[in-house]
């Protein structure tokens, strides 16, 4: 009996001691890579076991990411569970990130909870792979492909305007960020893939559902919690704790692409439309290369360095690599889904908070109106040519994208240790860039949180240092479809405040509140009124 007793007091004790050796070992991995940013010589908030500083941003990252500037400096970071981040609000180090030393930097923040078709877009690809497939899209975003463009966003933009009457003509106030997500969307189907989805007539319409989904997106969901805590289980775990949403969203959109690129094959070429799409299908089966060079840099942040830059990337590309000019089905549709839903959210928030500041600074709203009105006393109709005339529309948009920027924060990955502006940067370390601080820095802008589109005109914006303004980000990974999306916005500003005035209501929310996961956006949505302009003809 004392043997027995014996034996089950050793095997009790040996599982205590198991179970405590499993303790420590599991705080020792929860604690592992929080010393990465402290050797570094990098402040910080101090991180908690497994979720390093997430529930900083449990209300989002617009907020909690200026106050962690303010309080750390320039140069901070944090630990979003294990993957240490260092934020960086220093302009010349990121002009020298951004650009400069472009290729010791290429890649964005990669997630291994990724699946197709997101694992196949344009913003997870890395290295050659985006290289290639940033080389074959860039033309689809010529100056020629903008003016044919052009008719088809006119025709979304009818729609829009027939809409906005309705609401004119009831006097009620109403959703405008909403109106403005279904235009954004119907401009996307048309103009990239030759469809007529028509989610402006009916605001159910099922890419609008699961685009809004996709916008959703969280880390405080008990699936991200336990994939970004355990990165290794991300692989073999992935195909069994599948979100059901993010599944339904990837399904939804596959299903829906692949069936228009059946459609493109049953079509004789001269019938294909020369659209985004088709593009993306022409080279499937290509056997030309394509130079894997440095892309022209086209946003205002690389305007004043672009004859540098240029210089400096020419001498590294002297001897480009190339690749066949190849798309897989697997990358079209990557395009494709990323192109739908960037397209659809960061356009319709830029023309919410446009007339949302206009509503509010009635001031503005009337400038605006009176160069639209010169404007269509020369013109009979808006084009990609004459719209740069309008030269206060286009202040009053950048200063909207300052204030509101729907991409507030951009990420690169560290490929391996170097040095920056005398910071040591860690390999495999996310570089986060505070484009949201950035632009509301009272050491570059006076009176910061002031809506004053004057700040944008040729002499304000030569005096700024370049990198303080990235709404569209910088370099050779800044926005590829930047053209259109200041296109359509820039059309149907012109024309909504040729025939109307948006006036701020009680339904109003000044200041609003914002939310701020993925994209900068509304979070109770935008309410205004709309009232037809005196003596103006329906055109």
């Amino acid at each position: 009996m004392l043997t027995m007793f014996g034996v089950e007091s050793s095997g009790f004790n040996l599982s205590i001691g198991l179970f405590l050796l499993f303790l420590v070992l599991l705080y020792w991995y929860s604690t592992l890579p929080y010393s990465t940013l402290q050797r570094c010589g990098i402040r910080h908030p101090k991180p908690a076991p497994f979720l390093g500083n997430m529930m900083l941003f449990q209300d989002g990252f617009f907020q909690a990411q200026r106050d962690l500037i303010k309080q750390y400096g320039r140069v901070c970071g944090y630990y979003l569970a294990r993957q240490a981040v260092v934020v960086i609000a220093d302009p010349d180090m990121l002009k020298q990130i951004m650009v400069k030393d472009f290729q010791k930097f290429p890649n964005r923040m990669f997630f291994k909870t990724a699946t197709k078709p997101m694992s196949d877009s344009l913003v997870m690809l890395r290295d050659e792979q985006w290289k290639r497939v940033r080389s074959i899209l860039t033309p689809t975003f010529s100056t020629v492909k903008m003016k044919e463009m052009v008719p088809l966003i006119h025709e979304a933009t009818e729609t829009l305007l027939n809409n906005l009457k309705a609401y004119a003509e009831s006097g009620e106030s109403f959703e405008i960020h909403r109106c403005f997500g279904c235009f954004t969307m119907d401009v996307i189907a048309s103009v990239a893939f030759g469809t007529h989805v028509d989610s402006q007539n009916n605001p159910n319409d099922p890419f609008v559902y699961h685009a809004s989904k996709f916008f959703a997106f969280s880390f405080f969901r008990p699936i991200m919690f336990l994939f970004m805590a355990f990165p290794f289980l991300a692989g073999p775990l992935s195909r069994l704790l599948r979100d059901k949403d993010s599944s339904e969203l990837s399904k939804f959109f596959t299903s829906c692409i692949q069936k228009l690129i059946r459609q493109r094959d049953e079509l004789p070429p001269s019938q294909r439309r020369r659209d985004f799409l088709q593009l993306m299908l022409d080279v499937k089966t290509s056997k030309e290369c394509v130079s894997l060079e440095h892309f022209d840099v086209v946003n205002q942040a690389d305007e004043q360095i672009v004859t540098e830059g240029n210089a400096e990337n020419c001498h590294e590309s002297a001897k480009p690599s190339q690749q066949k000019r190849i798309m897989t089905e697997d990358e079209i549709i990557g395009q494709a889904f990323i192109f739908f839903l960037a397209g659809y959210e960061t356009s319709s928030n830029t023309l919410a908070f446009t007339c949302y500041l206009l509503a509010i600074h009635p001031d503005c709203q009337k400038k605006v109106q009176r160069e639209v009105d010169d404007f269509f006393s020369r013109h009979d109709s808006v084009n990609y040519t004459n719209i740069q005339e309008l030269k206060y529309v286009d202040m009053v948009l950048c200063e909207t994208l300052r204030l509101y920027p729907p991409a507030f924060r951009y990420a690169r990955t560290v490929e391996q240790d170097c040095v920056v502006n005398g910071q040591l940067l860690p390999k495999g370390a996310t570089i986060e860039i505070p484009a949201a601080f950035l632009h509301t820095d009272p050491d570059y802008w006076q009176d910061p949180e002031k809506f004053i589109p004057e700040r944008f005109t040729p002499e304000a914006k030569a005096s700024r240092h370049p990198f303080v303004y990235m709404p569209f980000g910088a370099g050779p990974r800044s926005c590829v479809g930047m053209r259109l999306a200041q296109l359509e916005i820039r059309i149907a500003l012109v024309n909504i405040f040729k025939m109307f005035n948006v006036v701020a209501c009680k339904d109003t929310e000044v200041p609003l509140a914002l939310k701020s996961t993925t994209t900068l956006g509304p979070k109770n949505g935008i309410y205004v009124k709309i009232t037809k302009r005196e003596n103006v003809n329906d055109a």
